[in-house]
């Protein structure tokens, strides 16, 4: 049985970055021998088994042939006559097409570790637009690999924009689209995802809600950089540095959706756009089956993102409400990564990168004086239901103010 190690694996071997899954192709074997050798088969559209030991996938080299629109639309062969060219042939990018023999020789028939070198990513043949995904994949790489210098080769950027303008893009499914960005998200800069859909024309057809952020100005005392695409990138990259999180980079991505919806004559105001943008994000995380809680957090930061820049200036019981709203006074709550996502919107704007942002601790503070009040007067007053309520939140009110007195002296 003839095995290589292929794809990604070889790719981060040859950069010297870490390996964490390993795929190989065979080559000359049926799914009968495989199973026969102990094999275990997974593979639902091609041939793929788990090895007994290592539990690496195994795929039978295998080529394919377009049959219909989207990413599903292929007809696999697998056979002992496919070779390992055929097979690598069939892959997106020329630095993902690179194979090692057990010797630990390296089989680079499409110049991927040319490509490597010099740091660019090259589809191998007009084949790469029969998939759509591919645009997500080469995005994503991007965001992965920006950091190290990889830029997008002309001829394959230019492939990618007429996969868009011929409507491959348009065959994407929603959970592959959520799946590629947050993965993207989670990668060291994710802006570059962004950036590289843009760059081919797909930002328009794959995330309209954030392509129509660009062009849209802001004041400039406020925003230096004007432009609320430019921002919005520039407070993701900020959330990038403040936070592993995936969920906090999504809300700091959306938390101006809003602005998109400002007529042109209100420019360069948005007033209300903390919850004119509100629906804008409920579709988009209904269209993309955003999970729950990336959900949550994105609605907190859209909606009292401007309270939290303020907060300062605010009002015992208007705290109080923002602080119940962010359920600030749950077991459970996400106030942490609110405020790092405020944090992030301040300081993603031009000559800004570096500014304290005090608010934060501020917040935190005021959040916990708020939920350290005894609240078992109010329960066991007699009161019933709505009645308490109102009772624990002016119990808080006053906690408020008695830490709202206490900021006042010391700075005085």
């Amino acid at each position: 049985m003839k095995t290589y190690l292929v794809g990604g694996a070889v790719r981060d071997y040859l950069l010297n970055r870490p390996v964490k899954e390993k795929d190989w192709v065979v080559v000359g074997e049926t799914p009968e021998s495989m199973i026969a050798q102990g094999f275990k088969p997974v593979g639902k559209d091609f041939p793929v088994f788990l090895h007994p030991q290592s539990h690496d996938e195994y795929a039978l080299a295998r080529t394919e042939r377009k049959t219909a629109p989207g990413y599903k639309g292929f007809a696999v062969h697998a056979s002992p006559d496919v070779t390992l060219e055929e097979d690598l042939i069939r892959r997106d990018l020329t630095i993902n097409a690179m194979a090692m023999d057990e010797d630990g020789v390296i089989i680079d028939p499409y110049h991927g570790r040319r490509d490597l070198e010099q740091r660019i990513f090259r589809h191998i043949s007009p084949a790469f637009s029969e998939d759509p995904v591919r645009i997500l994949r080469v995005a994503r790489f991007a965001a992965r690999y920006a950091h190290l210098g990889f830029t997008l080769a002309p001829e394959t950027r230019d492939l990618m924009e007429l996969m868009v303008r011929n409507g491959e893009a348009e065959h994407l499914v929603a959970e592959r689209v959520w799946a590629e960005l947050h993965r993207a998200l989670l990668e060291p800069t994710p802006t570059a995802f962004f950036r590289t859909l843009k760059e081919c024309m797909a930002l328009d057809s794959i995330f309209p809600e954030i392509a129509r952020l660009f062009g849209v100005p802001q004041p400039a005392q406020y925003h230096p950089e004007i432009d609320t695409g430019l921002h919005t990138m520039m407070v993701l990259e900020q959330a990038a540095l403040l936070s592993d999180k995936a969920e906090v980079r999504l809300a700091a991505l959306l938390h101006d959706l809003g602005k998109g919806l400002t007529p042109t004559e209100d420019w360069p105001f948005h007033h209300a756009h903390e919850k004119n943008g509100l629906p804008v994000l409920e579709q988009f995380c209904e269209r993309l089956r955003v999970p729950k809680h990336f959900k949550t957090l994105s609605q907190q930061v859209m909606r009292y993102h401007t309270h939290c820049h303020r907060v300062t200036e605010l009002r015992a019981n208007t705290l109080v409400d923002v602080l119940q709203a962010l359920n600030a006074f749950k077991p459970k709550h996400n106030l942490e990564d609110f405020l790092l996502a405020c944090k992030a919107d301040m300081r993603g704007r031009k000559g800004f990168e570096h500014k304290a942002y005090p608010q934060a601790k501020y917040m935190a503070e005021a959040a916990a004086a708020a939920a350290a009040v005894d609240t078992s007067e109010a329960v066991k007053s007699g009161l019933k239901g709505a009645q308490i309520g109102a009772a624990i939140r002016n119990l808080r009110i006053a906690a408020i103010k008695r830490f709202i007195a206490q900021r006042k002296t010391k700075l005085e």
